[in-house]
Formats: C-alpha cells, sequence, structure tokens
C-alpha cells in the first residue's frame, strides 16, 4: 500500500532491511507483507520505504486504543 506524499517533511520512514532487522523476521517476509498491502510505503526515488507513522496508526486503529 503505497501512501500519499507525507504531510510533513519529517515523517519516519525506515527501509525494509532494518525494519526485519528490528522485527525479527526475513527481508523476503517484509516484501511479502509490502506487495500484500500489509505495510505501508511511499517511494523515494526507486525504493518503496515503510512509512512508520501510517503503520503506527494503523496498529493503533487496529487495537482500538481509545
Amino acid at each position: 500500500m503505497e501512501t500519499p506524499a507525507p504531510e510533513q517533511p519529517n515523517t519516519p520512514l525506515m527501509s525494509k532491511e532494518r525494519f526485519a532487522q528490528l522485527t525479527g523476521v526475513g527481508e523476503e517476509v517484509v516484501r511479502g507483507w509490502i506487495n500484500k498491502g500489509y505495510i505501508p510505503t511511499m517511494k523515494i526515488g526507486r525504493y518503496p520505504l515503510i512509512n512508520m507513522e501510517v503503520l503506527r496508526r494503523m496498529c493503533l486503529e487496529a487495537e482500538d486504543w481509545e
């Protein structure tokens, strides 16, 4: 799922390699999640980067923290 341009210029982004390291899953798993739209990305140049702010919001909404 590609997200539109960030609303703020300081949108936290992360490479799929770093995301895989931090979550303890393989890069192929992360790539699959991206391809299926489970993880929001935005393209910078050629490469999709994980949009951590949108992912955070998605997680909070899914868990109904309110």
